[in-house]
C-alpha cells in the first residue's frame, strides 16, 4: 500500500510537468526520475518548441538525470511518466538501464509498453526494466483529453473564421463526428468555388498529390464520404490519390436550410468546379447511387481528365424512360416518411455493420433542420424530358455509348430493391466496352461496404492491359 501511494505521489509530480507542457503549447506529457525515494530530475514534452522530434518528456528527464548523476547509466532509478512510452523512449529507457518504468495512461496508437508492442518484454536483451501501468490513469488521461478537446475547438474556430457559416445554412457540430470507426482522415474544406457562394464543402484528399491515378469516390443519398472508408485504404496502399467529397447537404459539408437550395445542376456544378480547383488528372470515377446520377455526367465536360470507371448500383436518369417500380417505391416512402431513420436504413441494408457504423451514417443529421438534402434528393431524380439534369444525362449516355475508351468495372449488389440488377443491366448496355459485371449475391444497395475485396478488384481491373 505504501509503495502504491508513493507511486501515486510521484505521478502527481509528473502531472505537474504535463500541465507545464500545456502552458508551453506542447502535448501534455510529463515525467520525473526518482532514485532512493528522491526526485532526481523532471521533464516535459518539448518537441514543438525545440524543433526536436526526440524531446519527449522521458528523454528530457533522462538527459537531465544523466547530467546530474554524471552517468548515462541510470541504475537504480525509476521513471514516472503520464503516458505510456513510445518505441523511441522505451529503447532509451532500456539503454539507460532504468530499474522501473511507471506510466499513467495507456497509448493505444504508439504505446511500446504493451499497447502496440512491448519492448520491455524481450528477455533476450541484456537488461530487464520492470514496467507498471495504470497509475493515476484517469487523471493522466483527463489532461490529454482536455488538451485535444481544446485543440479541436480552436481548429473549429479557425475553420469557421476561414469559412463563415451562411445565415441560410446549418453546420453539423464537429462533436457529431468524434470517434467514428475507421474514418481517421483529416477534413479539408473549400468555400470559394463560385457555385458554392460561401457554403463550405468538405472533402477528403489523401495520397500523393502527384499520383498518376486519382480515385474520385462519389456518394449518394443519404450517405456521405464515410461510405468509402473501407475502400480508401486499399487505393492509398497502392500509391494512388483519393478524393472523396461530401455533397452540400451531406456529411461534413454545410447544409442549406431550404430544400429548394438543392438541384441536379447545382450539385453537378460543385463537382465540376472541385475537380478543376484540384486540377485532377487520371481520374478513376468511383460512383454509387446519386454519385453515379451526377458523376456519370461529368466526363462530357472534361473528358481528358478521366481514365477509368468503377460503377455500382446507380443509373443515368435521362427522362425518356420510366423510373423503375423500385425507385418509385423509395420515392414514395421518402415522401411519406421524410425523417426516416437513416441509421436504421443502413442497419437493415447491411446487417454486417456494427452499431457504431450505422450510427456514423446518421451523424451528419442531428435533427430535422439538417435534413433538407435527404428530403429533396428523391424528387430531384429526372423523371421526364424537361427535368433538370435530364438533357445532360442523355448527352452523357451518348458519350458512354460511343466515345468512352477507358476501362469500366461494374459491380452489382443483387439484393438492391431500388437500383438493382434490372437497372444495372440497362446501364451496362449504355457503356461501351463494359465487361461482364461482378455480381454480389448477398449485397444490397450500399455496395462500397464490401470494402477491400471490391477495391482490390478495381485495382486489378484498372491495371489490366
Amino acid at each position: 500500500m505504501v509503495a502504491s501511494m508513493t507511486d501515486a505521489s510521484f505521478m502527481d509530480l509528473a502531472l505537474v510537468q504535463a500541465r507545464a507542457a500545456v502552458a508551453a503549447g506542447e502535448v501534455p506529457v510529463g515525467a520525473v526520475i526518482v532514485k532512493d525515494g528522491q526526485v532526481v530530475a523532471t521533464g516535459r514534452n518539448a518537441s514543438i518548441g525545440s524543433h526536436d522530434p526526440t524531446s519527449h518528456a522521458e528523454i528530457v528527464a533522462m538527459r537531465s538525470a544523466a547530467n546530474i548523476l554524471g552517468n548515462y547509466r541510470l541504475d537504480g532509478c525509476d521513471l514516472f511518466v503520464t503516458l505510456e512510452p513510445c518505441a523511441m523512449c522505451s529503447g532509451a529507457m532500456l539503454h539507460a538501464r532504468l530499474n522501473r518504468v511507471v506510466f499513467g495512461a495507456a497509448d493505444p496508437k504508439t504505446g511500446a509498453a504493451g499497447s502496440v508492442v512491448n519492448l520491455f518484454d524481450n528477455t533476450t536483451l541484456n537488461h530487464q526494466t520492470r514496467v507498471e501501468g495504470g497509475v493515476q490513469s484517469e487523471a493522466c488521461s483527463a489532461v490529454l483529453q482536455e488538451f485535444f478537446r481544446n485543440k479541436r475547438s480552436e481548429q473549429d474556430q479557425q475553420r469557421r473564421a476561414l469559412h463563415p457559416l451562411r445565415e441560410d445554412a446549418l453546420r453539423t457540430p464537429d462533436a457529431q463526428f468524434a470517434g467514428l470507426p475507421d474514418y481517421p482522415w483529416e477534413p479539408r474544406y473549400v468555400s470559394d468555388l463560385p457555385v458554392l457562394d460561401g457554403l463550405r464543402m468538405h472533402y477528403l484528399d489523401e495520397g500523393p498529390v502527384d499520383a498518376d491515378r486519382v480515385y474520385l469516390c462519389l456518394h449518394g443519398n443519404p450517405a456521405w464520404s464515410y461510405l468509402y472508408r473501407k475502400m480508401i485504404p486499399v487505393f492509398l496502399q497502392a500509391g494512388h490519390r483519393v478524393i472523396a467529397p461530401d455533397m452540400v447537404g451531406f456529411g461534413k459539408s454545410d447544409k442549406p436550410k431550404r430544400e429548394s437550395a438543392h438541384s441536379f445542376s447545382f450539385h453537378r456544378q460543385t463537382l465540376l468546379e472541385l475537380i478543376e480547383r484540384l486540377d485532377l488528372q487520371g481520374v478513376v470515377l468511383v460512383v454509387q447511387d446519386w454519385g453515379g446520377l451526377l458523376g456519370l455526367t461529368l466526363p462530357i465536360a472534361m473528358p481528358e481528365r478521366f481514365a477509368g470507371l468503377v460503377v455500382m448500383n446507380t443509373m443515368l436518369a435521362t427522362g425518356d424512360t420510366a423510373l423503375t417500380p423500385g425507385f418509385l417505391a423509395w420515392r414514395e416512402m421518402c415522401a411519406k416518411k421524410p425523417e426516416f431513420d437513416i441509421a436504421r436504413l443502413f442497419a437493415r441494408s447491411n446487417p454486417g455493420l456494427s452499431e457504431a457504423e450505422w450510427l456514423a451514417f446518421a451523424a451528419p443529421f442531428p435533427d430535422r433542420g439538417h435534413r433538407a438534402a435527404t428530403r429533396a434528393f428523391p424528387g430531384l431524380v429526372p423523371d421526364h424530358m424537361e427535368s433538370d439534369g435530364a438533357a445532360v444525362s442523355r448527352q452523357a449516355r451518348g458519350y458512354w455509348q460511343t466515345q468512352w475508351r477507358g476501362p469500366t468495372l461494374m459491380a452489382v449488389g443483387m439484393k438492391d430493391p431500388v437500383l438493382g440488377p434490372r437497372v444495372m443491366e440497362t446501364l451496362h448496355s449504355q457503356i461501351q466496352g463494359c465487361f461482364a459485371p461482378l455480381f454480389f449475391a448477398e449485397e444490397g444497395h450500399f455496395l462500397p461496404e464490401v470494402g477491400a475485396p471490391l477495391a482490390q478488384a478495381a485495382l486489378q481491373f484498372m491495371d489490366s492491359p
